[in-house]
C-alpha cells in the first residue's frame, strides 16, 4: 500500500509536527512527532551513523525547535533544526515508518540515554570568571 503525505503543521509553541497521511484507499490518519523525535530520529546520515549498526545518540535535544521546512520534490521533506541540524530528508515512506515503529523507537531511545548516562534536557554552557 502506498502512502502519501497530504499535509504537514507545525506547532510553534508545542514543538509538534502534525503530519497528516493519506493511502491508496483514501484513507486518512493524523499523526504528531515532536521536534525533538524528529531530531532524534533524523533520517541524515550524521545520525543514522554512516553504516554502523546503531543510531548516534543524540542527546539535550528536548527544547529543540523546528525552524523551516523545506519541500524536496512531491516525496519528502527536509527539516531545518535550530540547533543547526539540516541534513535530514524525511520521505513520506520514513515519516510513515516512524508512524508505526514510535513507541519502540521512542522507548529505545529513551533506554539508549540511560544506558549511557545522558540527558534529554539541554546543557547549559556554565561561565568560570
Amino acid at each position: 500500500m502506498s502512502i502519501l503525505v497530504t499535509k504537514l503543521h507545525y506547532h510553534q509553541k508545542t514543538k509538534i509536527l502534525d503530519v497528516y497521511f493519506e493511502n491508496t484507499s483514501n484513507e486518512s490518519t493524523l499523526s504528531h512527532f515532536s521536534a525533538e523525535f524528529l531530531r532524534t530520529h533524523s533520517p541524515s546520515a550524521e545520525v543514522q551513523g554512516h553504516g554502523a549498526e546503531e543510531m548516534k545518540l543524540v542527546a539535550n535535544k528536548k527544547q529543540v525547535k523546528i525552524n523551516q521546512i523545506e519541500a524536496v520534490g512531491h516525496y519528502a521533506v527536509k527539516l531545518i533544526f535550530d540547533d543547526g541540524h539540516d541534513s535530514g530528508i524525511y520521505s513520506w515512506q520514513y515519516f510513515e515508518l516512524l508512524q508505526q515503529n514510535y513507541d519502540t523507537l521512542w522507548q529505545k531511545y529513551l533506554n539508549r540515554l540511560t544506558k549511557q548516562n545522558a540527558s534529554r534536557d539541554q546543557i547549559i554552557p556554565i561561565k568560570i570568571q
